[in-house]
């Protein structure tokens, strides 16, 4: 029988949905390959706004494994996550999120269900946002609130985002499009057609806290010795030119 050696990883085009199910053990890794989701999720949890009513209804669009609901325990919401990879929210059903197997563009929910539609880091990822968001408009009642960051389609974005963050060792290759990333303006207007007035601002990591990170990945001893090893904070930034949060209220 032929020598059978070790099984190289499969190699899958841009922003495939199959690379989550070869990542699924890097979710909840604060130092993995999803590291910048985490810090992400603590930034588009404080957007959100105390629960207004019992019983009221956070839908995250584009959950993955649940990396928000650590932030809005206590807050008084039903987290409701949908995601396309089951593998993701099996994970996030163990952390209290109440899990739908979906599409973005086709949420299986009622309109007007949602005190609050997230959708974090996902635009980027779905051949048709504004379908995405016209379904996350939909489900969101009169007067509840959509807090969502994205890439913006800018030159400087796919510079930073794709060809130089895919340099650092851990940072899955491929796991971004560039061509599907959403310019903000264009976002800001699809909202209005919805009846949402979204303002964006731009963010991002703490260049002393982001250091600091990758000097403890490269160095994991001398981060535990010295005690550097907080991840960075997510920031406003004068520019929307790369990473943008945005948050807004449905009219009525």
């Amino acid at each position: 029988m032929p020598h059978q050696g070790p099984v190289p990883p499969r190699v899958l085009p841009r922003n495939d949905p199959r690379q989550y199910d070869d990542l699924v053990d890097e979710w909840w890794r604060p130092d993995g390959a999803f590291a910048m989701l985490h810090w992400l999720a603590t930034a588009r949890a404080a957007l959100v706004p105390p629960a207004r009513r019992p019983g009221a209804l956070l839908v995250d669009v584009g959950c993955g494994a649940g990396l928000l609901a650590p932030h809005l325990a206590g807050r008084g919401y039903r987290h409701v996550g949908v995601d396309l990879t089951r593998s993701a929210l099996a994970q996030a059903a163990t952390h209290g999120v109440t899990v739908v197997n979906g599409d973005a563009a086709a949420l299986p929910l009622a309109d007007g269900c949602a005190d609050v539609v997230t959708a974090g880091e996902l635009l980027e990822h779905v051949p048709d946002w504004r379908a995405a968001v016209a379904e996350a408009c939909r489900v969101l009642a009169p007067g509840g609130t959509l807090v969502l960051d994205t890439l913006n389609a800018t030159a400087l974005s796919r510079l930073l985002a794709v060809r130089v963050a895919e340099l650092f060792r851990g940072v899955p290759r491929g796991i971004h499009d560039p061509r599907l990333f959403v310019d903000s303006r264009a976002l800001v207007a699809e909202c209005a057609r919805h009846g949402v007035r979204l303002r964006i601002r731009g963010v991002r990591p703490t260049v002393v806290g982001t250091g600091r990170w990758l000097l403890g990945r490269a160095y994991p001893a001398l981060a535990r010795r010295t005690g550097r090893t907080a991840p960075p904070r997510i920031v406003p930034t004068w520019s929307s030119a790369v990473l943008y949060q945005g948050r807004g209220v449905k009219d009525g």
